[in-house]
């Protein structure tokens, strides 16, 4: 009768140990190769969508400017100054603060109340899914030496997936 060690089968046990090691290994980079792979197309179309409101936003640049060259010279009439009705969009130290607010809460306050706006929600001639919003801004709010003849220019684009961009371009009338 042959007398089996016990070395051996401890080494045996080993192995299976290892293997099983090896093999979820194997399993886990796998998954992470799939989850990565998957998710590709979904940052590119981020990324485009990211870029379309971009072009949105320097369009509703470009048509703004084309537009407030056809007004008079002050901005007095055009500034926008509330958030929901409440006075404040233009002072740094309100709540209602127009940088403290986002790009989506901007755009749903001009189109619930449409008051001193230039453009709001402007369709890109070649994709109507992307839009833009314009509005003047007293960047002078308070200063009671305000000749009113500056304005921040925000403009903000708008795409599908919750992407925006917001350009803000100051302005001075000579």
């Amino acid at each position: 009768m042959r007398k089996i060690s016990s070395t051996r089968n401890g080494r045996k046990g080993v192995a299976l140990i290892v293997v099983m090691l090896i093999l979820a290994f194997m399993g886990a980079v796998g998954f992470a190769l799939m989850t990565v792979t998957r998710s590709g197309p979904d940052v590119a179309a981020n990324v485009r969508w990211r870029q379309r409101a971009m072009d949105a936003a320097e369009s509703g640049v470009d048509n703004s400017l084309l537009r407030i060259n056809e007004t008079p010279d002050t901005f007095d009439s055009q500034y926008r100054s509330t958030y929901t009705g409440v006075a404040g969009l233009d002072d740094p130290l309100s709540p209602n603060y127009f940088r403290r607010l986002t790009d989506e809460e901007l755009v749903y306050d001009v189109t619930n109340y449409p008051d001193n706006y230039i453009y709001l929600n402007e369709p890109l001639p070649d994709d109507s899914r992307v839009t833009y919003t314009s509005f003047l801004i007293d960047n002078t709010a308070g200063n009671p030496n305000s000749s009113h003849s500056q304005a921040l220019l925000v403009c903000i684009g708008l795409g599908p997936q919750h992407t925006s961009v917001r350009i803000e371009v100051q302005l001075e009338m000579q």
